[in-house]
């Protein structure tokens, strides 16, 4: 079952963010979009996420126009984890999770809310203040949050859709495996998910498939070891680097900057 589906351009002004992207995911399919800075990456999950509206083409959600759902009907079909997140009242953990069970009560979202503070490692910590964590806690806390709207979502309406925008970027080492295990886990379960990642070993890890963006457009869109190749990595990020395989998995050594290309 196709989940999401988009052929969108988007502009800013006179610039343009995205030319043309096509993509299209399954339910079950885990997807990792990579690219250097700058080149439209989060403004495609906006765009999926329908917090932004294409200039041209069109987005589709379990096979209907995005812009035509409501607010709460969006929230109870995708989840979104945003790349900023400030939150600087002193909200308790428990009820920074809770918000993500919407109008449920507290002993109705209780269960979600402590199975996914138990996933992302912070299980005694429903008391603590938000804004005195670190800030890899408080990603994890939000993406307990995601967790629970997505299970309230699908709980009602079958597999949903989980969209994760550079979501280990505090993470440090383990975490930032937990938190992509536990998106795997939920591809496993039949949810399509979409994740902006920038190392492009977890990315390669953890996705069935990478889609790559340059410039605004569609690069690569294929298997790791279509997609990561030397010469891709070169073009795509100037650099140079080495792809070898362990037990028949690429994984990518950076080597150096690549040489500039000097003027015509």
């Amino acid at each position: 079952m196709r989940i999401t589906r988009a052929s969108a351009n988007k502009r800013a002004g006179r610039a343009t963010l995205l030319d043309g992207v096509g993509l299209m995911v399954a339910a079950g399919e885990m997807v990792a979009i990579i690219g250097p800075n700058g080149v439209g990456k989060s403004t495609l999950l906006r765009l999926l996420s329908g917090d932004l509206r294409p200039n041209a083409g069109e987005v589709r959600l379990k096979q209907r126009a995005i812009s035509s759902f409501t607010p709460r009907e969006l929230a109870a079909h995708r989840a979104m984890l945003s790349q900023h997140i400030n939150v600087t009242f002193p909200f308790t953990v428990e009820e920074i999770v809770q918000m993500g069970a919407g109008e449920r009560s507290a002993r109705e979202a209780g269960p979600l809310v402590d199975a996914a503070l138990d996933e992302v490692g912070l299980a005694h910590f429903h008391e603590r203040q938000l804004p005195t964590l670190s800030g890899g806690e408080q990603q994890r806390v939000h993406f307990a949050r995601v967790l629970v709207q997505l299970a309230c979502g699908e709980a009602e309406h079958g597999p949903g859709l989980l969209l994760l925008d550079e979501p280990t970027s505090s993470l440090d080492l383990r975490h930032q495996i937990d938190l992509v295990e536990a998106a795997r886990r939920r591809a496993g379960s039949g949810t399509a998910v979409i994740a902006i990642l920038h190392d492009l070993n977890l990315a390669i890890r953890f996705a069935d498939r990478l889609v790559v963006l340059a410039g605004g457009k569609l690069a690569a869109d294929g298997s790791r070891t279509d997609v990561l190749t030397r010469e891709t990595i070169r073009d795509i990020f100037e650099i140079d680097a080495v792809v070898h395989q362990a037990d028949g998995v690429p994984y990518v050594l950076p080597q150096s900057m690549r040489a500039a290309v000097p003027p015509r």
